[in-house]
């Protein structure tokens, strides 16, 4: 017999968890929509040459390739690959539509994403990103926003225990070097640095030295990076620094603009510096970002500034800053928290009509239509089962009334409404039953 489970990684949803996923994603283009940006979609196959080299060695081990196919197909060489992010797509985007795009270009993007990783517990091969771009613009007031919008959102989503981590990749090389590291080691320490939620400070600290980070060197970074005891911040991080280049004091000037702007808005208490967050990705080139709760090891969303990666295909450099959401990741907290809207509906129907006997299916059919153009979500039971069968079906699957639709009802222009919960029965003249089916369900609903 055939296995029946989906691929390892990838995963069925089933009516519950497709309104829990299309609600998420429903509140997270609602807020970017309100801040302003577009939405973009891109196919799921790329051209595989689009992909390789864009995500380090590691990343290219993780792209799902996709074989050429027909008379080529012996060959066991692979053409097309699937898609492993949104940002390359939308680099090649910007490159081959840029004459139509505006010179400030603000979009999102909610789509899924594949990588052949090893799943684990909100790590998926299948899974979307919820990423918004703002590309034209150095200013910090883009950085600013995208902490806002991503803050909103997750306030929106009934969050209010999460952190804003900001912090500055030229930051990081100044410490780096005022630490005495070589600079030839900076990318394997950025690397390792980008573990510390997962390793904390013993486990960093031992693979730091590993890496040959020893003595003063790696005492000071850490002490830098990972205080004992408060925080420190971004003043008193700057004083710590014996030498800081024309690089290192704009970066400790956008962090204090985009901190300032960010300061008054509503997710202004929920955003802090955080020297030690490091993001490994190697494309950032200035202000990079991560939004954490309590609960959840890893974050929940990051991104930065990335100056040089839109330009990848067209060779100019393209000012962008972007920050991408884990629908999965917030759907694992959201599930086990609870936090779903009691609202959220739980059922394929407002209502079914009930038919017990061939005579009386068109009659059902009419009436199912004149429910559906006011609004409601109607079901025909499809049998001429006994009406306890039927009731048990709607009951079995969360519908709160059936219509009941007999031979003495249709004489008589009327329809009777059993509500399941209580067993109350109402009649209603024909033309009167959708507000009298809607005020029942605003007793339910709240």
């Amino acid at each position: 017999m055939s296995r029946t489970e989906p691929a390892r990684g990838m995963r069925d949803f089933l009516p519950i968890d497709v309104r829990r996923r299309a609600y998420v994603r429903g509140v997270i283009a609602q807020v970017y929509e309100k801040y302003g940006f577009e939405p973009l979609e891109t196919p799921a196959v790329e051209n595989i040459k689009t992909l390789l080299g864009k995500y380090g060695e590691a990343g290219n081990q993780l792209i799902f390739k996709i074989l050429k196919r027909g008379e080529h197909e012996a060959t066991g060489k692979a053409d097309l690959a699937l898609r492993y992010d949104l940002t390359v797509p939308l680099a090649r985007v910007v490159a081959e539509h840029g004459a139509r795009l505006p010179r400030l270009f603000k979009r999102y993007q909610i789509q899924p994403v594949w990588r052949a990783d090893r799943p684990a517990r909100g790590r998926f091969r299948e899974f979307y990103q919820c990423d918004i771009d703002a590309i034209g613009s150095t200013s910090p007031v883009v950085e600013s926003e995208l902490c806002m919008v991503v803050g909103d959102v997750i306030l929106q989503l009934g969050f209010s225990d999460f952190k804003i981590r900001l912090n500055h990749r030229e930051i990081l090389r100044t410490l780096l070097v005022n630490a005495g590291i070589d600079s030839g080691q900076h990318g394997e320490v950025l690397i390792t640095l980008d573990k510390l939620e997962r390793l904390g400070r013993d486990g960093v600290t031992e693979e730091l030295s590993k890496r040959g980070v020893l003595g003063n060197s790696l005492s000071q970074l850490i002490d830098w990076l990972v205080p004992d005891s408060g925080s420190h911040d971004l003043d008193w991080l700057q004083g710590q620094m014996s030498e800081i280049d024309e690089g290192g004091h704009a970066a400790f000037h956008n962090l204090r603009k985009i901190l300032e702007l960010t300061n008054q808005s509503i997710v202004g208490s929920h955003l802090r510096f955080d020297p030690s967050l490091a993001r490994g990705l190697s494309y950032y080139t200035g202000a990079i970002m991560e939004i954490n709760v309590p609960d959840l090891t890893g974050s929940i969303g990051g991104g930065g500034r990335y100056d040089d990666l839109l330009g990848m295909f067209s060779n100019k450099r393209v000012p962008a800053c972007g920050f991408s959401l884990g629908l999965e990741r917030i759907l694992v907290v959201m599930s086990e928290r609870e936090m779903f809207p009691s609202k959220l509906i739980k059922s394929p129907a407002d209502l079914m009509v009930c038919v017990f006997d061939e005579g009386n299916i068109s009659h059902a059919f009419v009436l199912a239509s004149l429910l559906r153009k006011s609004g409601l979500r109607v079901m025909v039971y499809p049998e001429m089962d006994k009406i306890g069968k039927q009731i048990k079906y709607a009951s079995a699957v969360g519908i709160p009334c059936i219509a009941i639709l007999g031979t003495d009802e249709i004489s008589r222009g009327e329809v009777t409404v059993k509500e399941l919960a209580t067993g109350r029965q109402t009649v209603f003249l024909k033309e009167d039953v959708s507000v009298g089916v809607k005020e029942i369900l605003g007793e339910y609903r709240g």
